[in-house]
């Protein structure tokens, strides 16, 4: 973990608990663990499974032992080097991708949480071997960064892609940004891999998110990745409506493999069934929200 982070960050995060953080944190203000960013029992633990679960995936595709990887538990893309942020402690996205940078010469990092993904983007901001490129709310809301004039600095200059959207973003309007955007780069960049982080906070109804997207317009995502044979890591990330969020990585996890065909929609009896109700499906579909980006026109100043 100290490839990216401190020494001193990392060791405090071994210590801290819950009975003790305001002391080591000078009541939250060192680290910036506290209120926002909690700490919890296991927080250390949790942190190591996360981030070694992203090592471990840009290991296997260094080693040619897998084309595309996953892990759910990832995706913490908020964290800093020496502080945490946004319910994250240890950015496991950056930890993954300099492990990759160790084989291969370019690495694209892409994000569709609905929070900008900050922390990846300031690790990589004056590097050329990384290209970031998020997709998110952008205004009032956390952690108000991510441009379109922020493209990175030095060596890194226009190699951080920003594209900021408003509420209520549909299927439809999604695809029309995310697939064009993410081909041309694809055919400038020439990535070695790709990183997606799947943030299920933009999917509809999410208790903190604010786009419309649907599972199926969501995992159009991956689809579009998987088909660009270029060897993918898939993280995790936010997501606050839970039921949604296992919905939508289970179905993400048989589109990597190319089985989303023979997924049946329909839920199988487990103790956690009662969960998913009343509809008791595999979807997550869209709300009545509006999609201000269509409205104002905004979404073809973003193109």
């Amino acid at each position: 973990m100290t490839r990216f982070h401190t020494d001193e960050y990392i060791q405090f995060l071994n210590k801290v608990t819950p009975e003790t953080y305001t002391k080591l944190s000078y009541n939250g203000s060192r680290f910036l663990v506290g209120d926002d960013n909690p700490p919890f029992e296991g927080l250390f633990e949790f942190s190591s499974i996360s981030a070694g679960g992203s090592i471990a995936a840009a290991e296997r595709l260094n080693d040619g032992a897998a084309d595309i990887a996953i892990n759910w538990a990832g995706g913490l893309h908020h964290a800093k080097k020496n502080e945490a942020s946004g319910f994250c402690y240890v950015n496991d996205i950056v930890l993954c991708i300099l492990e990759l940078l160790r084989s291969l010469p370019r690495v694209l990092y892409i994000d569709i949480d609905c929070h900008h993904g900050d922390g990846v983007e300031e690790a990589f901001y004056t590097t050329d071997r990384v290209m970031t490129c998020s997709f998110h709310k952008f205004g009032a809301f956390f952690p108000g960064s991510g441009t379109q004039e922020d493209q990175g600095r030095g060596y890194g200059k226009g190699y951080a892609v920003n594209v900021p959207l408003k509420d209520g973003i549909t299927d439809e309007a999604y695809k029309s940004v995310f697939q064009p955007v993410i081909a041309k780069i694809m055919e400038v960049f020439r990535p070695s891999a790709v990183v997606l982080q799947c943030g299920a906070d933009s999917l509809a109804g999410d208790k903190l998110g604010c786009f419309n997207l649907t599972m199926h317009g969501h995992a159009a995502c991956v689809q579009f990745l998987r088909q660009q044979n270029v060897p993918l890591v898939l993280l995790g990330g936010g997501g606050y409506t839970v039921k949604n969020v296992a919905r939508a990585w289970t179905y993400e996890t048989a589109c990597a493999i190319g089985m989303e065909a023979e997924v049946d929609p329909l839920l199988p009896y487990t103790e956690y069934f009662d969960w998913f109700g009343p509809r008791f499906r595999l979807e997550v579909p869209a709300s009545n929200m509006d999609d201000v980006n269509v409205l104002d026109g905004s979404l073809n100043v973003v193109r």
